[in-house]
């Protein structure tokens, strides 16, 4: 078997790193969330500040938030193709208010798991401040127990990685494939839920096949 190509003490080093990291994280409160009109660059200032812990380093490829020139995580090509795409309300005369940057915390901490497709089914662009609250206020809460949850997870498939005694080769890769299928996995749920919006009970369980006994 090929010789594990990661370093067993530095990925233990930087797993517990990042529990530690993200155990103390949380998404700002609704009424810590400006509220005062703000421009482009210092919305995504603001994205970066509250989200860059928890965001991917970098986009490298085109995807469908913009073209290949926009590397950065939080781009204003990224931010006007959501309202462009009715995922989110425009600015008001070029400004962003609390409304605005409650749904973009969503949009982008969603994007990480799903395509900006599934995101626009889950959210409506439509919804009053009150019912953005609300919303906002219960994502909030279910995000910090879905890290408390995850980290829990991680924890338990590493134990083996996390663990100066154990010995083997190719610990961290399985550990590597591993959470990946569990996020492939968490994906595709999610998926077939989502199509599963405003259909009809009689019409998807008469076109299910039949499971194998």
């Amino acid at each position: 078997m090929a010789h594990d190509a990661y370093d067993k003490e530095l990925i233990a080093h930087k797993l517990l790193r990042w529990e530690k990291a993200v155990s103390g994280f949380r998404l700002p409160s609704w009424e810590n969330i400006p509220d005062i009109g703000l421009y482009m660059d210092q919305v995504l200032v603001l994205l970066s500040q509250y989200l860059g812990l928890i965001s991917p380093q970098e986009n490298k490829d085109a995807d469908e938030d913009g073209d290949a020139s926009e590397t950065k995580i939080f781009s204003a090509a990224a931010v006007n193709n959501y309202v462009r795409l009715k995922i989110m309300p425009a600015p008001v005369k070029r400004k962003y208010y609390r409304v605005h940057i409650a749904y973009l915390i969503i949009i982008f901490t969603l994007k990480q798991a799903v395509s900006i497709n599934i995101v626009k089914e889950m959210l409506s662009n439509e919804l009053t401040e009150s019912d953005m609250r609300e919303l906002y206020c219960d994502y909030a809460f279910k995000h910090h127990a879905a890290t408390i949850l995850f980290t829990n997870i991680v924890r338990e498939c590493a134990k083996d990685v996390l663990n100066p005694e154990k010995t083997g080769e190719n610990l961290v890769s399985s550990f590597v494939i591993q959470e990946a299928l569990i996020a492939g996995f968490s994906r595709v749920l999610t998926e077939k839920l989502v199509n599963l919006k405003d259909r009809s009970k009689e019409e998807v369980l008469g076109s299910e096949v039949p499971l194998p006994e």
